[in-house]
Parts: structure tokens; sequence; C-alpha cells
């Protein structure tokens, strides 16, 4: 009996988790691989593209905002984008499709 098959689907399994937790870093990487394909890395790579959207957005407002207004209110929400790319992290290596909050339902209108 052929043992190459399984060994084969468990590693590419391991390396498509990999690149679901990569998406939440740096969001295109997996784009760039073979994983762009498999639906599980698609889903986070969409979900890592909606907080580096919001990211941006919040660091353009925290520039366009006056320093008094943005001082507390810009280090409170980098903090809240840095909790959601935790949460992310932690779904994609546990193998979960599960949005996160508040903006996770955002992430279903990319198509790619």
């Amino acid at each position: 009996m052929d043992q190459t098959a399984p060994n084969s689907q468990q590693k590419n399994k391991n390396q498509n988790t990999a690149m679901a937790v990569i998406a939440y870093i740096i969001f295109f990487v997996p784009l760039l691989t073979d994983a762009k394909n498999d639906p599980f890395v698609k889903y986070h790579v969409k979900q890592g593209l909606v907080l580096f959207l919001c990211a941006v957005a919040l660091m353009a407002i925290g520039r366009i905002l006056p320093f008094n207004l943005s001082y507390g209110l810009s280090p409170l929400l980098n903090l809240v984008i840095f909790v959601f790319v935790i949460i992310g992290i932690i779904n994609a290596a546990g193998g979960k499709r599960i949005p996160l909050p508040i903006i996770g339902q955002f992430a279903d209108k990319f198509n790619f």
C-alpha cells in the first residue's frame, strides 16, 4: 500500500495552514504561491486584506485629524487591529474559518 499519498496530503495541509497564518502578516504572499487556489487560504487572505486596509485607513485618519484628537484614538485603534491580527492567526493555525469581529463581514466582498 502506498503511504506517500497521506504524507503528501498532510504536508500540503500544513503548508496551506502556514500560508493562511502568513496572510495576516503580509496578506499578498500566499497569492504568490500555489496555495492561492486553496479556499481556506483565500478566506484568510481576504481577512488579512481587510485588516491591512483598516490599518491604512487608520493611519490616514490619524494624519488628517488634529494631534489632540488622534493622540488618544489612534493607539487604541492600533491595539484593536493588533488584537484582530492575533485572533486571525489563531483561527488560521487552528484550521478554522471564523470571521473576525466587526470587520470580518467585509472580507466576503472581495473576489479573487
